[in-house]
This record gives C-alpha cells, sequence and structure tokens, in this order.
C-alpha cells in the first residue's frame, strides 16, 4: 500500500501558485496512473487504484496548507496506511525552481504544512519530495511570493521538475526509496 500526498490549498484562485506544486505534482501523479481523484473523505480529495500490484491512494488535503495534518492523520488511521508507505509532495523555498530534494525524514524546516503533518502524525520520519520555488530576490514578503506563480523563465524547469516528481513518485512503487533518493535527487 502506498499513499502519496501532495500540498497545496484549495480553490482556484490558488491554482498554478508556487506554494501548490505539491497539488500540481500530484495531480500529474493522478493522471500518469489513471487514478482519479473523485473522492471525498477528511477534508481531502483523494483517489485510489491499483498499480504495481498494490493499493495506492493519491490525495490533496483540502485544509488550507497550514492545517494538512487535519486530514492526512484521520485519513491514514480510517485506511490503516503505515507512516512508512507515504510520500508528500511539497514546496521548498531553499531550492532552486525545478530542482528536487527527497529526505526519509527531517523538520518542518519552518513549513507549516509539514509542522502541520508531524503534530498530527506524531514523527517526522516520512518520506518527502521537496521541491523548489525559489526565494524571493526582491525584497517581497515570503508570504506573498509563496502565493504568486512561476515566471516564464522558471516554467521550463518548472515542468521538468514536475515530470522527474512524477517518475520518483512511480518508483517508489517500484524500489526502495534510498534507490529512489539516489536516482532523483538534485
Amino acid at each position: 500500500m502506498k499513499l502519496f500526498i501532495g500540498l497545496g490549498n484549495p480553490g482556484s484562485r490558488f491554482d498554478g501558485t508556487r506554494h501548490n506544486i505539491g497539488f500540481e505534482v500530484i495531480d500529474k501523479l493522478s493522471e500518469s496512473l489513471n487514478i482519479p481523484m473523485q473522492k471525498t473523505k477528511f477534508k481531502g480529495l483523494y483517489g485510489t487504484g491499483i498499480a504495481e500490484g498494490e493499493k495506492i491512494f493519491i490525495l490533496k488535503p483540502l485544509t488550507y496548507m497550514n492545517l494538512s495534518g487535519e486530514c492526512i492523520g484521520p485519513f491514514m488511521d480510517y485506511f490503516q496506511i503505515p507512516v512508512e508507505d507515504i510520500l508528500v509532495v511539497y514546496d521548498d523555498l531553499d531550492t532552486l525552481p525545478g530542482k528536487l530534494r527527497l529526505r526519509t525524514k527531517g523538520s518542518a524546516g519552518g513549513h507549516n504544512g509539514i509542522k502541520s503533518m508531524i503534530a498530527h502524525l506524531g514523527t517526522q520520519e516520512f518520506k518527502r519530495i521537496r521541491f523548489g520555488i525559489g526565494r524571493p530576490t526582491n525584497g517581497q514578503p515570503v508570504p506573498d511570493f509563496v502565493l504568486n506563480r512561476f515566471s516564464k523563465e522558471e516554467q521550463i524547469d518548472v515542468e521538468h521538475g514536475i515530470e522527474r516528481a512524477v517518475k520518483a513518485s512511480e518508483a517508489f512503487m517500484e524500489t526502495s526509496f534510498d534507490k529512489v533518493m539516489n536516482k532523483f535527487n538534485g
């Protein structure tokens, strides 16, 4: 069993923003695996199917970023999904746009969605793909920056990063996460 989670904010006004890159990756994974997300439970939109011979869940918490754990914790409890079988994708300010950093554990690093997950799961030991969105360079406040869209110049790297994040997620169904990290980090 695997659970793939993308973090973001619900609503069309957040579509395409830096903070919603987790949602974008999960949407592409849903397409790639032909697992539509049409069900709702625990304030989340999800889909389920079979891929590589195992049950797969794909989830987008609709609680707003800062409350993501309120969806994820109860969802995992209900479906009896162990923490070692989850992979979460979210935005990372400290990485260049489109670059990926895969980790098996770590602190929230100031990311409120991850803080909420850690609080609700009781652990920071879960697999993650940190998707680079860059940092503001013009003195723009971080909350405003993450709710902006990528520039045209960044978009090529972002699209490539989305493809790589989807492939990394799919690889996690076939092999150990250590091997996935070795192949897709950077």
